[in-house]
């Protein structure tokens, strides 16, 4: 699916909405579940930020041929790197940064800094920081047209707040007795 020019080892980066554990449908009911996640890349981190602009050309330029037909794709329809502050401006895990939505029908590999197997599964969450394998390609399908991200392995870097998980149910409830019904 890619070859090294089309294939980005990201800096730290952070994982939300990380569907990596089981795969998830699309929420049309069409296609196949995937693995997934939102890779979260600060605007700092300039070095990953040209590796992926570099590897969407190429993506491009190969689905020329290959995905559309000979045509030329205009650059800045493709959406793949997508700016957190204006598309997620209310998020604030998002501020400051890039992010590229990334999926696979496999399961990635998720290994510890030491490149060790994570097996608990606790340690796999949105909001933890890692660095993540990805790969670029043209897509033609429907008649839509454009650049998509595989997601490769995952390698946890550092654990980081939790996202999503603000509540607990002791936090949301108090004790009742018996006389409460």
């Amino acid at each position: 699916m890619a070859n090294s020019k089309t294939k980005v080892i990201t800096g730290v980066v952070r994982l939300s909405y990380a569907h990596v554990l089981e795969p998830v449908a699309p929420l049309s009911g069409d296609g196949p579940a995937k693995y997934s996640a939102s890779i979260i890349i600060p605007k700092s981190d300039t070095e990953t930020i040209n590796k992926i602009k570099a590897a969407i050309d190429v993506a491009l330029e190969e689905a020329v041929a290959t995905k559309f037909g000979g045509k030329k794709l205009n650059a800045s329809l493709v959406k793949v790197l997508r700016d957190g502050d204006v598309e997620r401006e209310e998020d604030e895990n998002y501020k400051d940064s890039y992010f590229i939505n990334a999926k696979s029908t496999t399961q990635p590999e998720i290994v510890d800094k030491n490149l060790q197997p994570i097996l608990d599964k606790d340690e796999i969450y949105s909001g933890m920081y890692a660095r993540v394998s990805l790969s670029f390609y043209g897509y033609n399908v429907g008649g839509q047209k454009g650049v998509a991200c595989g997601l490769g392995n995952i390698q946890k870097i550092k654990d980081g707040e939790k996202f999503g998980t603000n509540h607990s149910a002791a936090n949301d409830f108090s004790t009742v007795g018996d006389d409460f019904i």
